[in-house]
């Protein structure tokens, strides 16, 4: 969790009728929502992969990760949605999101530790939580998403 005086910069954005957010540092990029080739036999929360300049970057479909539906979204919501490009620990790979928000800087102060279950979300995904007047605002762990063995299939998907 963060130090209550440290500034945290997250980059925040909705999945199903959530809203999450991630550290900056590790988001390198934030692409329009690609068609991505599927791998035969890749983990069931893998959509594909597509080809980003040089790169081959696996994607992740975060509704099949946490087992939470897609949210509705409105014709113009439609040109938020996407894929954020993630470094982990000079990995990248992409995770689909159904529509970014914006840049957000939170007070260390405000990161609450997370309830046991959040719709379904375990703890373990889980930094913390910022009450916000329009509900939570979820803080991901990226490197807690996949275990050594997840990211060990991630790499040999990228070739």
């Amino acid at each position: 969790m963060a130090d209550k005086d440290e500034q945290l910069q997250l980059v925040t954005f909705q999945l199903g009728d959530k809203l999450y957010g991630i550290n900056i540092m590790d988001v390198k990029e934030i692409q329009r929502m690609q068609e991505t080739r599927v791998i035969p036999n890749a983990p069931s929360f893998v959509e594909g992969i597509f080809k980003l300049r040089s790169d081959i970057i696996p994607v992740i479909n975060l509704h099949r990760r946490f087992h939470i539906r897609k949210g509705q979204i409105s014709e113009e919501d439609k040109l938020l949605n996407g894929i954020i490009i993630l470094d982990i620990d000079g990995m990248r790979l992409g995770i689909i999101i159904d529509r970014v928000s914006r840049v957000l800087t939170v007070h260390g102060g405000q990161v609450q530790p997370p309830p046991p279950i959040i719709s379904g979300i375990g703890a373990e995904y889980i930094v913390g939580v910022v009450n916000r007047d329009d509900g939570y605002l979820i803080l991901l762990d990226i490197r807690r998403l996949f275990n050594s063995r997840e990211l060990q299939q991630l790499e040999a998907i990228r070739g």
